[in-house]
């Protein structure tokens, strides 16, 4: 799989809330974000989230989270950062969340965020909260699509105790720098860091008041500072700069003859060391974490104290033509170039996307469609049934399909208390999934996948598209719609994309998603078969419904608007024949039943349940149409988007409709053309291969539209 070209992946990043993005102090994971961030091919849809003070941010891409009177609050700054970010990723629904250095924040967000999440490491995992322990570790590796390193030696730390064959999910990308011009340089001796003992200060103050005494041409310089001062440097050679900002150490770096870098501390990667080398400085460094990794140029002390420090100054001082061999030598062979990098981070990025272009003529695609088949119902829904539709439409676009009947499954497999087991299912499920290894789940009208089982899927292949469709109303004014928006709203937010058969922009506001697309009922050619205008129907007219969903008998009790509005109508033109079913005393019709119906009336009314919404048509407008009978719908759902009235008569009220019904009763010949021209239209446009095609570009980011 590969990326589509023309997609952009929004991507959020996120940094610790103590990190400051700014020009006057930023630190390490500031520095790599903004770096990399410059090179990225994506740097137009990365927007960068932290709690920053000031306001020098160092990209205009950066978002400020407002955090105010920390610690006056009784809520955890963790926790408010987290609900805060939340709402920002919600809103711009984002392809792919980086987190840097928090473990758990990355917790808080995965809960709560549909999309993909990397997870950065700068520090020693052992060392940070949320990561200290195996089964924290883990639960990362769970959670995430990737982790990055800063080192190796980072890397290993984190897989201390864990299996090594879960690397795969990781990757190294080192701290970068560009490549600088050959400056000249001054006798300057340079110490980049905190002034402690961890960082080796002590060890550098020794060896450096010995050589500025032997060596009175050059100087020192010491660029950090200190909270808990203890150690200090005393000599006329020597001045202490306090805290210099990322550029201006960079300039003095360029002017420099010698850094030194002698850390105790076992350092996650060594910036310092990397920025020296670049920078032309013969630079010296000790043997702990990753310092080792950021240069092949440097010299790396064999023992850690100021004495061996002192000697290899002295001979860098003493040997100026090893001293340029050397500098030449870091400066041109840099190990981690932000070019280089920054590809290799937007190739991570890309395979861990959501969506993947897949070419249909070369790519056969494996799909479960999961719906219900009704064997409980002895199949009688086989000429309604959109799932079936779906399949032959898959297959006949060449791809390959394995079914799965949910409630089927749930009835045939009953514990011993006879109550459906969904533990069952969902072990079924996933061992299904492990043996079948699709490419996409696409399933509609079920409640029964637990969420956890979702997690499986993707956790088996990382790369799986998760599909639903609805085809009932969606209408939050209607009763009957809200069981179904709530079913659709249990999923919305785990999948990659929702298809319904009314005009998006009703659940868009709704449920608060911008996944879901409209889908108009199709007709298929094998269910679809007859053409009632080369006929000689008995009745004028027919409609049937179910009076409940997939009811076998009417019940008691149930209101249904639409009853009203058939007697209303039949008192209006009394002389025509009917053939209703669903009430009245006149029960549902299913299977071969419904299409003997259907096929011996010449006209079908298409009324669905509720009021009037853009596009709603249930199944009925596919029967009727699609089977050759004269259509009439209300003008207001808007259906002249895809007919006009040479192919389906729309009305604009009852009294209209009784009008129209009479006229078209008596007029055959005008009657068969319209019904002939609205088939023919309805296959062109909404047939079973057409619509699976267009389900299949949505969920694969292909470019398409449905009309």
């Amino acid at each position: 799989m590969i990326l589509k070209k023309n997609q952009k992946l929004k991507i959020a990043t996120i940094l610790p809330y103590k990190e400051n993005y700014t020009f006057i102090k930023a630190s390490a994971a500031s520095l790599w974000v903004s770096e990399f961030f410059k090179k990225s091919k994506y740097k137009k849809k990365n927007i960068i989230y932290g709690h920053t003070k000031s306001n020098d941010y160092l990209s205009k891409n950066y978002k400020n989270i407002n955090l105010k009177n920390l610690k006056s609050k009784l809520k955890s700054t963790t926790n408010e950062y987290a609900e805060k970010l939340t709402k920002e990723l919600t809103n711009n629904n984002f392809d792919i969340v980086e987190i840097h250095n928090r473990p758990q924040l990355l917790f808080k967000l995965t809960n709560k965020i549909k999309s993909k999440f990397i997870f950065y490491f700068h520090n020693d995992p052992l060392s940070m909260k949320g990561s200290k322990s195996v089964k924290e570790r883990l639960k990362i590796l769970e959670n995430v699509e990737k982790i990055i390193f800063v080192s190796e030696w980072v890397r290993e730390r984190f897989f201390v105790e864990i299996d090594q064959k879960l690397k795969t999910k990781t990757e190294v990308v080192y701290p970068s720098v560009n490549k600088q011009k050959k400056i000249k340089k001054e006798k300057n001796i340079i110490f980049v860091g905190r002034l402690n003992y961890s960082k080796g200060y002590d060890i550098f103050k020794d060896a450096v008041v010995k050589i500025l005494n032997n060596f009175p041409t050059w100087k020192a310089y010491s660029l950090g500072d200190e909270d808990r001062r203890n150690i200090y440097i005393n000599h006329p050679n020597h001045k202490e700069l306090g805290f210099v900002n990322h550029k201006k150490t960079l300039n003095i770096l360029n002017r420099s003859e010698i850094a030194v870098v002698p850390s105790r501390w076992e350092e996650p990667f060594g910036r310092t060391s990397l920025e020296a080398t670049s920078r032309g400085c013969a630079t010296i460094i000790s043997n702990r974490g990753g310092l080792r990794e950021t240069t092949s140029s440097a010299i790396v002390l064999k023992k850690l104290n100021s004495n061996e420090l002192y000697i290899e100054i002295k001979k860098l001082i003493t040997k100026s033509k090893k001293r340029k061999i050397i500098q030449e030598l870091g400066r041109k062979n840099i190990k981690h170039l932000i070019s280089e990098n920054t590809k290799i981070i937007d190739q991570i990025r890309e395979s861990c996307a959501s969506f993947f272009k897949i070419n249909f003529n070369k790519k056969k695609l494996k799909i479960i469609n999961l719906y219900n088949q009704g064997q409980k119902l002895n199949h009688r829904l086989f000429n309604i049934s959109l799932g079936k539709k779906f399949t032959n439409g898959f297959v006949r676009n060449g791809h390959d399909v394995l079914e799965i009947s949910d409630r089927d499954f749930l009835r045939n497999n009953k514990s011993f208390s006879l109550i459906p087991n969904k533990n069952n299912f969902q072990t079924f499920l996933i061992d299904t999934f492990k043996n079948y290894n699709p490419d996409i789940v696409f399933f509609g009208h079920t409640k029964n996948i637990e969420l956890n089982t979702f997690d499986a899927f993707k956790s088996i292949n990382k790369n799986i598209i998760l599909s639903q469709w609805n085809e009932d109303p969606v209408m939050p004014s209607l009763n009957y719609s809200k069981q179904n928006i709530s079913n659709i709203k249990l999923y919305s937010n785990f999948v990659d994309h929702n298809f319904i058969t009314t005009d998006p922009s009703i659940l868009n506001k709704t449920i608060n998603k911008n996944n879901f697309n409209f889908f108009f009922v199709p007709v298929d050619k094998n269910i679809e078969s007859f053409e009632v205008y080369k006929m000689k129907p008995q009745n004028d007219l027919f409609y049937a419904m179910s009076h409940g969903v997939n009811r076998a008998t009417l019940k008691e009790g149930i209101e249904d608007e639409r009853i009203n509005f058939l007697d209303k109508l039949v008192k209006k033109i009394p002389n025509i024949k009917y053939d209703f079913y669903g009430f009245a005393n006149k029960q549902p019709i299913w299977g071969n039943d419904f299409n003997n119906a259907l096929i011996n009336s010449k006209m079908g009314l298409n009324l669905s349940r509720g009021k009037p919404t853009k596009y709603y048509s249930s199944n009925r407008i596919a029967s009727i149409m699609g089977n050759g009978l004269l259509t009439f719908i209300d003008e207001k759902v808007q259906m002249k988007d895809f007919f006009n009235k040479n192919e389906i008569i729309f009305y604009k009220n009852i009294n209209d409709l009784a009008d129209k019904i009479k006229f078209y009763s008596k007029n055959d010949q005008i009657r068969i053309k319209i019904a002939r021209n609205g088939k023919k239209k309805y296959f062109k446009l909404f047939n079973e291969t057409k619509i699976t095609k267009y389900f299949l570009d949505i969920s694969l980011g292909n470019k398409t539209s449905l009309f």
